[in-house]
């Protein structure tokens, strides 16, 4: 026998319940009050027009075309994860949780690809994303290129052109095998850390990061997700953001 269907279920719902799934999700949202004091701290509401108050707002509606305009929007990207709402809200709710679920399901639906800040997810995927799938590490000093970080300045130039010279002093085995904070980390581990992002997925999500990019670029008029479009979402910024 079919299930009856009423056009409330199939206008409300949808999102929120697909964001339910995240067990950051349930630990962050209880009972929202609207009082505000997570946009009172949060540091990121005092340069974006970033309220995460509203935002908790807007999710607890559980409205599929306002929770959709969320998940497509710069809005959720303005997060810095510094978790100063969790301790703040009277009522238990961490709002930096619920970004992070929105962020997630965004990214499994493509809606990433239409915000700014959204498509340089793809940036963050080729490049700590990258560096743990080949290096073990977020970062690696060898990594850090002074021409895509120029905030770093002169001197980590110089230590990035030297580095071996320069991080061989501290006894550390750089890119060596051995003890040490920034060692080559062995086969055996890699292996290991290759299967765990097999199993848990994430071998697929950086695919669907990929291709998602992939057909935005084409759409943008670029020849696809390669070198030029990274560069374009490194650096856009249309100035709407503050």
């Amino acid at each position: 026998m079919l299930k009856t269907v009423s056009i409330k279920e199939t206008a409300m719902g949808k999102y929120f319940n697909m964001l339910m799934e995240d067990v950051r999700m349930k630990e962050g949202l209880t009972a929202c009050m609207n009082c505000g004091i997570c946009t009172g701290v949060c540091p990121s509401a005092e340069f974006y027009n970033y309220d995460p108050r509203q935002i908790v707002d807007t999710v607890q509606t559980q409205d599929d075309r306002a929770i959709e305009e969320l998940l497509k929007s710069d809005t959720i990207w303005y997060c810095g994860e510094c978790m100063s709402c969790r301790p703040r809200c009277p009522r238990g709710n961490t709002p930096a949780y619920i970004i992070q679920s929105l962020r997630s399901l965004s990214q499994r639906l493509g809606f990433f690809v239409y915000s700014e800040k959204g498509r340089q997810q793809l940036a963050l995927k080729r490049t700590i994303g990258h560096n743990i799938v080949n290096t073990g590490y977020c970062l690696m000093p060898e990594l850090i290129d002074p021409e895509m970080h120029p905030e770093q300045g002169p001197v980590w130039k110089w230590i990035y052109e030297h580095d071996r010279d320069v991080f061989e002093r501290f006894g550390d085995n750089y890119r060596q095998e051995g003890p040490g904070a920034v060692r080559k980390i062995d086969d055996q581990s890699m292996a290991e850390l290759h299967s765990i992002l097999k199993v848990t997925g994430c071998d697929e999500f950086f695919d669907n990061l990929e291709k998602c990019s992939e057909q935005k670029a084409i759409e943008m008029g670029f020849e696809g997700a390669d070198d030029e479009y990274f560069h374009h979402i490194y650096t856009a910024d249309n100035g709407t953001h503050q």
